[in-house]
């Protein structure tokens, strides 16, 4: 008997001993990458008691919205919560609910409906938080037990990272932590579309029951905090493997109707020439940024003037 009671003693204390060196020594490994950006923009979230606009979504955001002309134009602070679309809907969605106060304007820029309402990916989700504890909230309950087995896939990376001493690196491109603003926004130079970016993969999202379902839900925990969520399109460019005009209409009407948020922004009118992209179908370049958040912040006076 108390060969076994020493036995799970050591056992314990290996483990105890394994945790303190995971998390007190070898993480965090990417304090300075796209990712990490996510420690400023919840800094600037948790910081704003006064009401407030949080724009919410993928990438799409990230390389698409001059947040300081938002704010300007409506009065009010924006933090720009858009973040890498690998994460999924259900990790980003979660800036919506925190630090929510009674005026809020939460809105959410979605190019994917059918989520699945899981983590896309919880390698990523993993580079994301790491040992940063005010981020581990972006996790749902139900999350957890796929981020736990993907945590020995994100340590041994972090080991290699960690013993060659090539960690918490800036890339010094786009996609670094430090080519992120103060609201969030990504103001990396884009000067025009890179030659060669591959748009074909652009297309009219999916819609999914259970997407649907979760951003209802949202919609209630919102309206119920006396705050609004409104919806707004993504930019899409216009190329020869874009649908038609009436295809995006359809899909604008099927969003208005079988979500309860306000759509404020047709998707159709976000079809925009390919030249204002820049790297991907999402990211847009310095015009592409200034023409889409003239069109946003003109919707989003229209419905509030309604």
């Amino acid at each position: 008997m108390k060969k076994n009671v020493l036995f799970f003693a050591k056992c314990i204390l290996v483990l105890v001993l394994l945790v303190v060196f995971c998390f007190g020594a070898v993480m965090p490994q990417y304090t300075l990458n796209y990712q990490a950006a996510l420690l400023d923009k919840h800094a600037r979230l948790m910081s704003i008691d006064e009401p407030k606009i949080v724009l919410v979504g993928n990438s799409n955001l990230v390389f698409g919205m001059d947040s300081a002309m938002v704010e300007e134009a409506m009065g009010m602070p924006v933090v720009n919560m858009g973040m890498h679309g690998g994460l999924g809907n259900p990790f980003n969605e979660q800036a919506a609910v925190q630090n929510l106060h009674p005026g809020d304007i939460v809105i959410l820029s979605y190019s994917n409906f059918d989520d699945k309402d899981v983590i896309k990916n919880q390698e990523l989700a993993w580079i994301t938080i790491e040992d940063h504890f005010e981020l581990y909230s972006y996790v749902r309950k139900q999350d957890w037990p796929d981020m736990i087995r993907a945590y020995p896939t994100y340590l041994k990376d972090c080991l290699t990272l960690w013993a060659d001493g090539t960690g918490n690196m800036d890339s010094g491109d786009e996609y670094s932590r430090t080519q992120f603003n103060e609201y969030g926004d990504n103001i990396y130079d884009r000067p025009g579309l890179v030659p060669g970016t591959d748009l074909s993969e652009v297309h009219i999202p999916a819609i999914g029951q259970s997407t649907v379902d979760r951003i209802n839900a949202l919609n209630d925990t919102v309206t119920a905090a006396g705050a609004t969520l409104l919806i707004t399109a993504y930019p899409t460019p216009i190329t020869e493997q874009t649908a038609g005009v009436d295809e995006y209409a359809a899909f604008s009407d099927e969003i208005d109707e079988r979500i309860d948020a306000p759509l404020i922004s047709r998707y159709e009118d976000y079809m925009m020439d390919a030249s204002y992209f820049y790297n991907t179908y999402l990211h847009l370049n310095n015009e592409g940024v200034k023409v889409r958040t003239e069109m946003f912040i003109e919707d989003l006076h229209s419905y509030l003037q309604y």
